[in-house]
């Protein structure tokens, strides 16, 4: 199994929870820190390229590619700056893409392989403020599933975790010039419950489980059915939320 943004948060609790049940991992991140074996910047083709031949000399194939790796970010329709569009859009998206095309020759060769991508609750359920990280984490949603079914004849799975907020370091990524978004989301990973682990654990089984989306925690699950079984009350909470917002920002 390879990891992505293994270093810290849920990377690292992935990389314990596989290693406590005999998983051999290599974990990456984009730094050289303790607990990280190879390198790997998402947003680099040729680190991609390195790491499917370090996968080969130590494995010869790959079970599974865990696309954790991403950075935190959003802020109002008219505020967030399309540099931070593009921010996020290359480290989210398109460092999964990237992962995914460098690997799947390679899950397609030996005719097995799983693709879990970590997406967020933001790919399900679109929060105001937060149009950037939506959008690019909904987009992460249609590209596991379009793998999945493009490479089910491959005997290649897709699944895409979609968690809520939950206390991790991920904040220490946020970027955007929407000061207001940045207090109110730090507020939230802060208050949660729900710990990196906790993820973790529901990710395994999931993954177990073949499942094909995977909301891993309690008020994820509770916010994606509500917009799926009564969308005018999920409407009304949504528009709660962003006039809440608004007036955060006209008093700041």
């Amino acid at each position: 199994m390879l990891v992505t943004g293994a270093a810290s948060g849920l990377g690292a609790a992935l990389v314990a929870a596989l290693r406590a049940r005999g998983d051999d991992v290599l974990a990456t991140d984009r730094v050289a820190t303790d607990g990280v074996d190879l390198v790997l910047d998402i947003t680099s083709d040729a680190d991609w390229a390195a790491a499917v031949e370090a996968v080969r000399e130590r494995w010869g194939g790959l079970d599974v590619l865990v696309n954790n790796a991403g950075v935190a970010g959003g802020g109002r329709v008219d505020v967030c700056t399309l540099e931070e569009w593009q921010w996020i859009t290359d480290v989210n998206l398109f460092g999964m893409v990237r992962g995914t095309r460098a690997f799947v020759p390679m899950l397609k060769e030996q005719g097995s392989g799983h693709l879990v991508n970590v997406a967020s609750l933001a790919g399900l359920v679109h929060p105001a403020g937060m149009a950037s990280y939506n959008a690019v984490k909904a987009a992460a949603v249609a590209f596991t599933e379009t793998c999945g079914h493009e490479l089910a004849g491959h005997g290649i799975r897709a699944s895409v975790v979609c968690p809520s907020y939950f206390r991790t370091n991920l904040m220490d990524s946020m970027q955007g010039s929407d000061e207001t978004v940045g207090r109110v989301v730090a507020g939230l990973v802060e208050r949660s419950p729900i710990t990196a682990d906790d993820i973790a654990a529901a990710v395994l089984a999931g993954m177990d489980a073949g499942e094909d989306v995977i909301v891993p925690d309690e008020p994820a699950r509770q916010a994606y059915f509500l917009k799926w079984a009564d969308r005018p009350a999920y409407d009304a909470v949504m528009r709660d939320q962003a006039a809440k917002l608004q007036a955060a920002g006209a008093d700041s």
